[in-house]
Formats: C-alpha cells, sequence, structure tokens
C-alpha cells in the first residue's frame, strides 16, 4: 500500500509539474486566446486538465501518434465503453481525477454536521445527501483517435455568415444579465457610453451596448458585459481592485461563450499575459493563471448550462447521447457550485435614449 501511495503521489507531482510548464508557456495574448478557445471545447474538465490534455495531445501529434493537432472527444475508458468503443493500450493521457464521496445530514445549515457515508450506506430518513470531492488522483483519458468500435453520432455544428449572431444568443444573454439585476439597453449614440462598444453601469444597474456594429459583435460585447455583472460587481472588491484582470477574466468569458457557438474569436485581443499576471501583489503569476483560467471556464460553463442554442460540444462523448446540443455541466460539481436552472430567451429589449449618468466603462470589444 505504501509503494502503491508513493507511486500516485510521484505521478501528482509529475503533473503538477507539467501543468505549470504548460502556464509558464503561455507568454502572449495570442497563447491565452488559444487556451481560452481549447477550454471552451472542453469546458466539462478543469482548466488545468485541458493543459494537460492539450499539451499531450500534441506532443502525441507531434511524434505521429495522432492524426490531427487538437483532439475531438476525450473520455475515460469507461465512458467510452458506454458509447461502445474501446480504448487502445498505452494511448491514454494522464489527468488529475477529483474522488467523489457522499456526506448526509439531517441539518445542513451545521457544517460539523455533515457526516461521510461508507460506500453502499443509505442515509437516515430525512437527511441530505452531498457529493465532495476529498482527494484528487491520476486517471487516464482517450482521444477518439485512440478508441475503435460503434460510430459516433453527429453534433449540430452552428454554421454562421460573417457578422451573423447565432440564433437565440442576444436573448439568452440578455436574460442572464436581467436575471441578475441589470437592464439591458441598446445604444445609437456611442457618445453616451464614451465611444466604448459596451459599458456596466454597477450604481443605475444598467449594461449598455453600441447598436452602430454587426450582431456579431453586438452580441459579443453583451457576453463581455455580462462577465462584468457576474464577476466584478460592487461586492466583490477584490476583483475591482485588480481592473486589468478584470478585463481579461471578460473578455476571456466572451471569448469561451463565441468559441462554443463556433463564432470567428479571432479579433479577441488579450493583453500580454506576464503583465496582467503579475499584477496582483503577494501572489505568484502562475497561479494568477490558473485561478483566472479556472475562474473563467467555471462561469463560461455556468453561462451555456443555461442558454437555449446550439453549440459545439464539451469534449465528453457521453454527452451526445444525453444532451444532443451542448448543455454540459462542471467536471466537479458540487454543493458550492450548483448548476442553474435554464431560463428561456427573450426578445431583446428595444433600443432607447440613456441619460447621462457616471458610468464604470467596460473595455467591450
Amino acid at each position: 500500500m505504501a509503494m502503491r501511495n508513493e507511486t500516485r503521489e510521484a505521478k501528482l507531482e509529475a503533473l503538477e509539474e507539467r501543468i505549470v510548464r504548460s502556464v509558464e508557456e503561455l507568454v502572449s495574448g495570442d497563447d491565452w486566446r488559444q487556451a481560452m478557445e481549447f477550454a471552451a471545447r472542453f469546458r466539462s474538465r478543469s482548466f488545468n486538465n485541458t493543459l494537460l490534455i492539450w499539451a499531450q495531445h500534441l506532443e502525441a501529434y507531434e511524434q505521429g501518434r495522432v492524426p490531427t493537432p487538437t483532439p475531438t472527444w476525450v473520455a475515460g475508458f469507461q465512458d467510452w465503453k458506454k458509447m461502445g468503443r474501446w480504448a487502445e493500450a498505452g494511448g491514454g493521457y494522464e489527468i488529475r481525477a477529483p474522488v467523489r464521496v457522499r456526506f448526509a445530514t439531517a441539518t445542513p445549515k451545521d457544517p460539523a454536521s455533515w457526516r461521510r457515508l461508507a460506500k453502499g450506506q443509505s442515509p437516515r430518513p430525512g437527511e441530505v445527501v452531498q457529493r465532495r470531492v476529498v482527494n484528487v488522483v491520476p486517471a487516464h483519458v482517450w482521444d477518439v483517435s485512440r478508441t475503435h468500435g460503434a460510430e459516433l453520432p453527429e453534433l449540430p455544428s452552428p454554421k454562421l455568415l460573417e457578422g451573423e449572431a447565432p440564433a437565440g444568443l442576444w436573448e439568452g444573454l440578455a436574460t442572464q444579465v436581467e436575471s441578475l439585476g441589470y437592464e439591458v439597453l441598446r445604444m445609437p449614440d456611442s457618445d453616451a457610453i464614451r465611444g466604448a462598444n459596451g459599458m456596466t453601469d454597477y450604481e443605475t444597474r444598467q449594461v449598455l451596448v453600441r447598436t452602430g456594429m454587426d450582431p456579431a459583435a453586438q452580441v459579443k460585447t453583451l457576453a463581455h458585459e455580462l462577465g462584468h455583472v457576474r464577476l466584478h460587481g460592487p461586492n466583490q472588491q477584490d476583483a475591482r481592485q485588480h481592473r486589468g484582470i478584470g478585463e481579461v477574466e471578460a473578455e476571456s468569458l466572451a471569448l469561451m461563450i463565441a468559441a462554443a457557438h463556433g463564432m470567428d474569436t479571432s479579433d479577441y485581443t488579450i493583453p500580454y499575459v506576464a503583465g496582467w499576471a503579475a499584477n496582483v501583489d503577494g501572489k505568484d503569476p502562475v497561479q494568477v493563471i490558473r485561478d483566472t483560467g479556472e475562474k473563467v471556464r467555471r462561469t463560461a460553463t455556468e453561462v451555456l448550462s443555461q442558454l437555449d442554442t446550439i453549440q459545439l460540444g464539451n469534449g465528453n462523448p457521453v454527452s451526445l447521447r444525453i444532451d444532443g446540443p451542448e448543455h454540459a455541466g462542471p467536471e466537479h460539481p458540487g454543493p458550492e457550485h450548483p448548476v442553474p436552472e435554464q431560463t428561456a430567451g427573450r426578445t431583446p429589449l428595444p433600443e432607447r435614449e440613456l441619460r447621462r449618468v457616471q458610468a464604470v466603462p467596460g473595455r467591450g470589444l
């Protein structure tokens, strides 16, 4: 047992070192954009695990072991088995997998009352049960190119003309903004928002989007401002103290939402990574990048799960059988990160003139 634990710890340490190397290779803004695009395609997995899959698949491609530089569907042995496919021996990628166990209590508001349930043990009548992550272990996943068996179902793929926005995306994003207590206004006069594409006013609780852009640009801007509403409100002082990172988070969230809908993301501009990552006093820039990537990934997954839109896959082939168009939850679901219920789309709010207000501008796109 001791030898097995030492082997496991050595593997986890090696995976940690590989994650750090991958983070250190994210140098330019374009590097970060590509990492976010990849995370959007594999958003059911943690940011750390997307980095591990990305690096190992690229290595396999350079060695001629896989046909494409980017994976398509990635899953563990049992998930591939559910799809009627078999994974090749030695062809897997190592990731860090959570170990979840069940806890039960009759008084969920009392943190000390939770007790761990043994395997197969039933809760007592009236108890609430939650699954929690208690450990992390090495595990393997395989790209579809390293499996064989039954054909996979086809997932609907968005096909957009230049400048076109995905059907229902504006309505879905506007609904989410409004559910957080903000009004969405479409502004024909860019002077009212200081020439920006978009702006979030926390005092008047308004989100403003300029209309003198094509529909794709408008919806990307709305996604950016939704990022500010969710991540940088008045009650999130720590996030607002680091405005550079705040803009990266909002732009990265918009990028992931756009990428998940098959939209062109080449127009997204992210500052030089070292510039914003080193901007947090007392924190290691590598950890800042990892935390930012995971925060954006989790938020994007929550936003996408509430949208009734046609989206690209989340990288897990089992979702083809379960969901059809993707509305996948996070890799580590639990009571601390519930997946919000879906909300229906709605008609965009009409354009109207805005009174001049003191606003906190968002960079938009």
